[in-house]
């Protein structure tokens, strides 16, 4: 029988680990609000020396509900501008199954969000396709709904191709990066979409979606989030990079252990190694 998040995280408040009591309390009142900033240099195969010392921001699953607050949001926008990113990526899931009664909230916290290059935004599961993406780009969010667009800089082109969630087969991807160059970003929720971008030589791949498990046990680990490829941090297969941030907010329960919330800073840097801070 299949196992979905879903399940997990409901069963970690059915056995006691939940919003109660001991650690879960703790993920209730404490650990799901302690945001961090992660800073991360990233190794890019064949990036431009003109972009190398990017730096992108990355702040995605933000899940505005009663439960992930204004004050939530505008925190973790405030630590993000507080470290100056020349770009800014939004990963998707800006409410909770879509519900319409924070689209307009999310939006409105997001949109202090500015950076040099822009600011672009890809959906998630949880969005809708209109009313989501019309509120974020009325506060001057570039979407890409299954599109690409270039960014120049210091002379060198940057292609930024942006993925729906359910957008998964190789040759959709393929078609989206024809006349694409080689210093090419795919944004795409889910992280699963790692293995056609490695199929697809795609160099770079920012996602979410994960929460990096949200809630991580001794031992266990992240069992709510173990299908997928890379859950946190930093992955490579072949020769693409990707990189998926634990996020903002909170789904099915409003708890997190030993998994804090983040904003994530990446600076591209030619093949040659990785670094966390």
């Amino acid at each position: 029988m299949r196992v979905t998040r879903r399940a997990v995280l409901k069963g970690v408040l059915a056995t006691g680990v939940g919003a109660v009591t001991g650690g879960g309390a703790y993920g209730y009142l404490y650990e799901r609000h302690e945001l961090e900033v992660t800073r991360a240099t990233i190794p890019v195969i064949g990036l431009p020396p003109a972009l190398g010392g990017l730096r992108i921001g990355l702040l995605t699953d933000i899940h505005r509900s009663r439960w992930v607050s204004h004050d939530d949001v505008a925190h973790a926008v405030t630590r993000l501008m507080e470290e100056r990113p020349d770009l800014i990526v939004l990963g998707g899931d800006y409410v909770t199954w879509g519900d319409r009664d924070y689209v307009r909230p999310s939006a409105d916290a997001l949109a202090p969000l500015s950076a040099r290059y822009g600011v672009f935004g890809i959906l998630g599961n949880h969005d809708d396709d209109h009313d989501m993406p019309a509120a974020l780009a009325r506060n001057g969010v570039v979407m890409l709904k299954d599109a690409r667009t270039r960014v120049s800089v210091n002379g060198e082109a940057l292609d930024l191709v942006g993925v729906r969630f359910w957008t998964r087969h190789a040759a959709d991807i393929a078609a989206l990066l024809r006349g694409s160059t080689a210093a090419t970003i795919l944004l795409a929720h889910d992280p699963r979409r790692l293995a056609e971008a490695a199929a697809l030589r795609i160099p770079l791949v920012l996602s979410g979606h994960t929460h990096g498990g949200q809630v991580v046990l001794p031992v266990l680990g992240a069992i709510a989030a173990e299908k997928f490829p890379v859950i946190a941090g930093i992955g490579r297969r072949d020769r693409t990079t990707m990189f998926v941030s634990r996020g903002v907010g909170t789904i099915y329960v409003p708890v997190r252990i030993n998994c804090p919330p983040e904003v994530a800073v990446l600076t591209l840097q030619p093949e040659g190694g990785v670094r966390t801070a």
